[in-house]
């Protein structure tokens, strides 16, 4: 059974720096892709970041490139997205997503979720 648990999400000041936390379970690793969405209210939901599991590549949204970092450790099974110079657009929930072959960036690319951490910057 694959779980995806987010964590890592709180309240910061625009141009501070927060790191979020997804822990996996139940995939087989080096088959899927694992990325980041977020969620602003009344907005869709929207691709952040991805990259392979076995694989240093990652792409990123226009929006956050140069300011947020996806990365993987396979010992402890766990996706990472460090936030740097956060801005109040930012808010959101943030989604931990994973896929199985390939990769993508809509939301319905990806088969599983976690439940979302909740990232809230003030101005």
């Amino acid at each position: 059974q694959v779980q995806l648990v987010e964590s890592g999400g709180g309240l910061v000041q625009a141009g501070g720096s927060l790191r979020l936390f997804c822990a996996a379970s139940g995939l087989t690793f080096s088959t899927y892709t694992m990325a980041w969405f977020r969620q602003a209210p009344g907005k869709e939901r929207e691709f952040v970041a991805a990259s392979p599991w076995t694989s240093e590549a990652a792409y990123y949204a226009d929006s956050v490139k140069g300011r947020f970092t996806i990365s993987k450790n396979s010992a402890t099974n766990t996706v990472y997205l460090q936030m740097s110079s956060l801005k109040p657009e930012d808010t959101a929930v943030y989604y931990c997503a994973a896929r199985q072959w390939g990769r993508g960036r809509k939301s319905s690319d990806y088969n599983y979720w976690g439940q979302g951490t909740q990232v809230t910057v003030s101005s």
